[in-house]
């Protein structure tokens, strides 16, 4: 399932990254640290692999 935001995208690859331990798990915030907790390593690559051209910076909320 592809990110609907530039924004989801970014925090997928910020927990991506701590599920990888390339980084901190404690430098997570808000959504990425979510992510982190209640995704799997390959959702993230999904959300994180979403091609940002076209993509708003924000999800709206409907």
């Amino acid at each position: 399932m592809p990110a609907k935001s530039k924004a989801r995208q970014k925090a997928a690859g910020a927990a991506l990254s701590a599920k990888r331990g390339d980084t901190r798990k404690s430098s997570l915030k808000g959504a990425s640290k979510e992510m982190y907790e209640s995704m799997s390593e390959k959702q993230l690559e999904e959300f994180a692999e979403t091609k940002r051209k076209g993509l708003p910076e924000k999800k709206s909320k409907d």
